[in-house]
């Protein structure tokens, strides 16, 4: 049976290169269909044609871009069947770290803001979050986590220490104003994604293998 055609047309893929960063600089409400186009070089009647509606446009400008960056950095590269829990930590973070780093610091410094206003005022493009990133990210976390912990660990242990790993990820970039004016000392060990993702990863493996070596019954 022939293969669908999924391959972006060159109109289409034009008006999301440049609808990206004018929705993470603006916002959904302030980013306006006609000043995409002219950026993209296309008709404004292109964006209906695509997308339907404005709201049709920014959802699959939300998902084309998360593809791109997921693309980059997947969660699993270099791992082999051999691979040992730890070593798979250390590539599922060192991946998660740069992700962010690149959202963060890289030349779609821009998309942080898209994620950041989903979380802050969701909409329907939190869904496609969800979907292309939390809900993979827990799956292969929650795998390496429960392979660490061992048999005896609750799915709530799990999750929580799974938490714990994205929250140091997050906080390490969106917390930086505040790090900032706490440490007005150098801070470049806080902006070096290899440095905090080894520093995240000797952190959690620790904090696992405890969790690991308590019995069902005992207390955190």
């Amino acid at each position: 049976m022939k293969q669908p055609n999924t391959t972006l047309s060159n109109t289409k893929k034009k008006i999301l290169e440049a609808a990206g960063p004018i929705f993470g600089k603006a916002g959904f409400e302030s980013a306006t269909v006609r000043e995409i186009c002219t950026q993209a070089g296309v008709n404004v009647a292109a964006v209906n044609y695509h997308f339907g509606d404005k709201k049709g446009l920014y959802l699959a400008t939300l998902e084309y871009w998360l593809k791109r960056v997921t693309r980059k950095y997947p969660l699993e590269l270099g791992w082999e069947r051999s691979s040992s829990p730890e070593e798979r930590l250390k590539i599922f973070v060192s991946q998660f770290v740069s992700r962010i780093h690149e959202a963060h610091h890289g030349k779609v410094s821009w998309f942080r803001n898209l994620i950041m206003m989903e979380l802050i005022k969701p909409s329907e493009g939190l869904d496609i979050v969800i979907r292309e990133v939390a809900k993979p990210s827990l799956a292969v976390l929650s795998g390496i986590a429960g392979e660490l912990m061992g048999k005896g660990a609750t799915e709530k242990t799990i999750r929580l220490c799974c938490a714990s790993i994205v929250g140091q990820s997050l906080f390490f970039f969106y917390a930086q104003p505040i790090i900032r004016r706490l440490s007005p000392v150098d801070i470049s060990y806080f902006t070096d994604a290899k440095a905090l993702a080894d520093h995240i990863t000797h952190f959690s493996l620790e904090a696992i293998k405890a969790f690991g070596t308590k019995k069902q019954g005992d207390k955190p």
